[in-house]
């Protein structure tokens, strides 16, 4: 795997940090969960990676297969018109991303570690369909031709980068307590008014991603 390629997956790694489903529901537990707080935001957050981290081998193992059944058919230039044109979508598409006043983030009414499994499991299908960032860097890998002991560590990584805010929240409210309340109150109300904006200049850099790398090859 050449380093352009690592940089741009670890570029797109960092767009999925500001994933307004797990960042939203970390502050709310931040706000409102005042015993086993650790416990439960870390079984959040592994049903997250595990279940990121399980959608993302199963689409590398399909694209895979995709690419030896057709390769014949399929040459690399053709592979390019058709990542290019994606990317254009996304791109002219991220302009029309209706501003949405409901906001996605769901609140847990339990806090059980059952039900923490369930909200890693809800919120991940929610913010799954739209997670570009995470299937452009499967689809760079596939095209690129990249072998599953290099690409296994790399989707590892990508997940556990995904969260890394998440984390970083925690550690900070468990060094500062009472003083960083007023910062996450007003994180909260942000992630609540502003995740379909977000979504959209995600969906443009995503775009324009795929058509940098793609152009070369057309």
């Amino acid at each position: 795997m050449n380093t352009e390629l690592l940089v741009m997956i670890g570029g797109l790694s960092l767009l999925d940090t500001l994933s307004p489903a797990i960042l939203g529901v970390t502050v709310y537990l931040l706000l409102t969960e005042k015993e086993k707080l650790g416990s439960r935001l870390i079984i959040y957050l592994m049903t997250v990676i595990g279940f990121y981290f399980s959608v993302g081998v199963a689409l590398k193992i399909g694209f895979g297969i995709f690419f030896e059944v057709f390769s014949s058919f399929l040459q690399n230039r053709v592979v390019s018109w058709f990542l290019f044109i994606v990317g254009g979508i996304l791109f002219v598409w991220s302009f029309y991303v209706p501003k949405s006043k409901k906001s996605r983030i769901t609140n847990p009414k339990s806090k059980s570690k059952s039900a923490m499994v369930a909200l890693g499991v809800t919120t991940s299908l929610v913010e799954v369909g739209t997670a570009f960032p995470y299937f452009t860097a499967i689809a760079l890998m596939t095209n690129a031709g990249v072998v599953w002991y290099q690409w296994f560590p790399v989707l590892i990584a990508y997940n556990v980068v995904m969260v890394l805010p998440a984390l970083i929240l925690y550690l900070l409210y468990v060094l500062l307590g009472r003083a960083i309340q007023r910062p996450l109150t007003y994180m909260q109300k942000q992630f609540t008014k502003n995740s379909s904006s977000v979504a959209s200049w995600i969906m443009c850099i995503v775009g324009v991603l795929l058509m940098l790398y793609s152009v070369d090859y057309l």
